[in-house]
């Protein structure tokens, strides 16, 4: 019997989860319509993005304004009760994205705590909830909003601040912009003078500090109603890296939901392992995505595109260092600030000690210092007392980069390890921030060897993995967290599941990529090759022979996106417009010129079959291994997105209803069958999923087959399907399983185990016993 907290709320565990985008061209109505379709499919509970009121428009709603009711725009209270209650009728969970880290402050007027800060300064009763260093902007909060040469535009008006369309309080009593408890700056102070805290580097999204009891009930309130009432079952963490003190947070919100499930969106780097004692179910799946990409990976093509590559950069790309040298760059640019303000807190320990030994340490070595430690930190974060080898580590590689700076290190090391001071405390704030933006929103950019694994939460450096190693890490799964999250796809993902999985398919064709890349390169040249190889891997995924009219425009904005990202040779404030002309020139070849679109179509016409098999055998394991699997919206057919705000358009879900009637055609009804096949499999028999055993195949291909039993249910999975054909099929390889009769579900076959037979209608089975 599923455990029951002290409101009689059922605590079970989802077996399967179907991501939905709220917003307001997708309202909570519009998804309670859509869930009988989802239960149709095998979904157990369906997982909504975040629901609290947030700026106006906002289409992903990451940008809370208030925290005390549902966003009007997405349905308000009236849609979550309805899908609620919609859910509850199909025997349906609901798991909803909570943003506990940042407000929105893009519109000051539309969030009544920022306004009030604004307008009373320290005096207000919200002052407290912004981690807002009033000191370093001489007791007023510095904002970055005016353009070059515009601060004539500033003007009193209406008894309100105005600049252009944007609105600003006057404190009580004044008339004059001096007098305020704020000071509009450049944007481009930002960098080094910002000194409130914010969600990364976007500078309207501030900071509050949920570590403060009084913030968390305040900042929790419709999220108690939604437990209390019984309208949610589960909840998803965004961004725990930024909090405090993640795993006081997490038991603030055990305590304040019963226990109910909790995923926490933790990045983990290979080799790292998430904290035991937090309250939560696990991640939500990049791990395990990591995994399965690289599971499908041919190792083979490694030294082929390594060498491509470093052919096309002109010299050979050391990873390692490219991370470092751009994490370093984020430290002493757009995220100096936070740096600055680390420096001033270790300032502040140092005047307060006792002994005199520290005296004389200058504090622009202390920052040189902090900025060396962010770009040297191996993961996203350290909780001290967990993760100190982390932060010894970075240690230790900055003192080999920087001797020049061991005394300075030998007067702050002491401050960093110390768990309870206010340095160490920012320091593991601030390293995820830096992380992030120098490695998944710049290095994933710069280097494009094999681009479906620059992927979020994973290590591209690491090309592949055999099913030895994907075996020990399931059972290791299986273990420690059984009721994670799987993930293929997400509203953060780089690249759709099946953009990915076409491209894995290029590490097992090198050669045939190479020369068709060079003849794109020749027909529609850009300024850097080697960016030229990431945006060709991005038009191959995104292809489809009868891809939507919109297709162009979606690749003109992921170019846009991709290249000034890298920031090696344009950015978002220092475009450089003949560099991006000849980038876009190349978009428009794809569409516009004969010659490339046969180079293109052919690429694909050779990669397509391999592509598929992928496709099928990623979704079959991501929805079988151990672990919550979940849907990306849309993702049951063909997912070719790129990265966001692409990943967030509309889904057609009528035309998804009718091909799971059998009413319409498409050519991902494969994908969808054995997505509907596995989710019903895994709500309905339970039991057949509650262990994990490696099935072995004896026989010349057996390396191209991954299979498993999960306790009643076998997956038997396709990899490498391009070396599978050159070693001439399956031939007389056949799985070792266990006694029985067994039953593919996907073809209603028995099978004997003979692989020649059982794959010959899909790449993939989920066999169970047949009595």
């Amino acid at each position: 019997m599923a455990p029951t907290d002290q409101r009689g709320v059922d605590q079970r565990r989802p077996h399967s989860t179907y991501r939905l985008q709220v917003s307001q061209d997708f309202t909570l109505h519009e998804a309670a319509d859509v869930l009988p379709y989802l239960h149709d499919l095998g979904v157990d509970w369906v997982y909504l993005s975040p629901l609290l009121a947030s700026e106006p428009g906002s289409t992903h709603g990451y940008d809370v304004v208030a925290f005390d009711h549902v966003d009007p725009e997405r349905g308000g209270e009236e849609g979550l009760a309805a899908l609620s209650a919609e859910a509850r009728r199909l025997g349906m969970g609901v798991l909803v994205d909570i943003v506990p880290n940042h407000v929105g402050v893009a519109t000051p007027s539309e969030d009544p705590w920022w306004w009030d800060v604004l307008r009373l300064g320290r005096e207000s009763e919200h002052a407290t909830a912004f981690d807002v260093d009033w000191a370093a902007g001489d007791g007023r909060i510095v904002i970055p909003v005016i353009g070059d040469d515009d601060e004539g535009s500033i003007r009193i008006e209406g008894g309100e601040v105005r600049y252009h369309d944007q609105r600003f309080p006057l404190a009580p009593g004044t008339t004059t912009l001096e007098e305020q408890h704020y000071d509009l700056v450049h944007w481009k102070a930002a960098d080094d003078d910002l000194n409130y805290r914010r969600f990364f580097a976007v500078n309207t999204l501030a900071a509050v500090r949920v570590e403060d009891p009084e913030v968390f009930a305040e900042t929790h309130v419709e999220i108690r109603r939604w437990f209390d009432e019984g309208l949610v079952d589960g909840l998803r963490v965004d961004h725990p890296d930024g909090l405090r003190d993640p795993k006081r947070y997490l038991d603030d919100l055990a305590a304040l939901t019963g226990g109910a499930y909790v995923l926490v969106e933790k990045i983990l780097e290979p080799g790292e392992e998430l904290p035991s004692e937090w309250a939560t179910a696990g991640t939500t799946g990049y791990d395990a995505l990591a995994l399965i990409d690289r599971l499908l990976t041919d190792p083979a093509g490694e030294a082929p595109l390594t060498a491509l590559e470093n052919r096309l950069r002109g010299t050979p790309v050391d990873w390692t260092r490219m991370v470092h040298d751009n994490k370093r760059a984020v430290a002493d640019g757009i995220l100096h600030s936070e740096v600055l303000r680390i420096t001033r807190e270790v300032a502040k320990v140092q005047e307060t000690r006792q002994d005199t030994e520290d005296e004389g340490v200058d504090e622009d070595a202390v920052a040189d210092a902090i900025a060396e430690l962010l770009a040297c930190f191996p993961v996203y974060r350290s909780y001290l007392p967990e993760g100190r080898a982390h932060l010894d580590q970075a240690f230790f590689a900055a003192r080999t980069a920087r001797p020049d700076l061991g005394a300075t290190y030998d007067a702050i090391e002491p401050v960093l390890h110390d768990e309870w001071s206010q340095p160490a405390r920012r320091f593991q704030q601030t390293s995820g921030m830096v992380m992030a933006k120098g490695v998944e929103d710049c290095s994933f950019y710069q280097w494009s060897r094999l681009t479906s694994l620059n992927e979020v939460g994973a290590d591209p450096s690491i090309f592949a993995i055999g099913t030895d190693t994907f075996h020990d890490a399931m059972a290791v799964r299986q273990r420690d967290w059984p009721d994670a999250m799987v993930t293929l796809s997400t509203h953060d993902t780089k690249r759709g599941e099946d953009v990915r999985a076409r491209i894995t398919v290029l590490a097992e064709e090198p050669r045939e990529w190479e020369q068709a890349l060079d003849e794109l390169l020749r027909l529609a040249p850009v300024p850097d090759p080697g960016f030229g190889s990431l945006l060709w891997q991005a038009v191959l995924g995104a292809w489809t022979p009868d891809h939507l009219p919109d297709l162009r425009d979606r690749l003109h904005g992921y170019a846009e996106k991709a290249m000034r990202e890298a920031g090696d040779r344009t950015t978002w404030t220092e475009p450089d417009e003949a560099y991006e002309a000849a980038v876009h020139a190349a978009v428009d070849a794809v569409f516009d010129d004969t010659e490339v679109r046969e180079v293109l179509t052919g690429l694909a016409t050779t990669i397509d079959a391999a592509a598929q098999a992928n496709s099928l055998a990623a979704k079959l394991l991501a929805i079988t291994i151990p672990g919550v699997p979940d849907v990306y919206q849309g993702s049951e057919l063909w997912e070719t997105s790129l990265v966001d705000p692409d990943n967030r358009r509309p889904v057609d879900f009528d035309h998804r209803r009718a091909v799971l009637a059998g009413t319409e055609e498409d050519d991902a009804a494969a994908k969808l069958h054995v997505t509907c096949t596995a989710l019903t499999l895994r709500r309905d028999r339970p039991e057949l999923f509650t262990d994990y055993e490696p099935v072995g195949a004896t026989g010349a291909t057996a390396d191209h087959v991954v299979a498993f039993d999960r306790g009643g249910a076998i997956t038997v999975a396709t990899r490498l399907p391009v070396g599978l054909a050159t070693d001439g099929g399956w031939g007389e390889t056949v799985l070792d399983l266990p006694d029985g009769t067994w039953h593919d579900v996907l073809t209603g076959l028995d099978t004997d185990g003979r692989l020649a037979d059982l794959l010959a209608v899909h790449p993939v089975a989920l066999l169970v016993r047949k009595d």
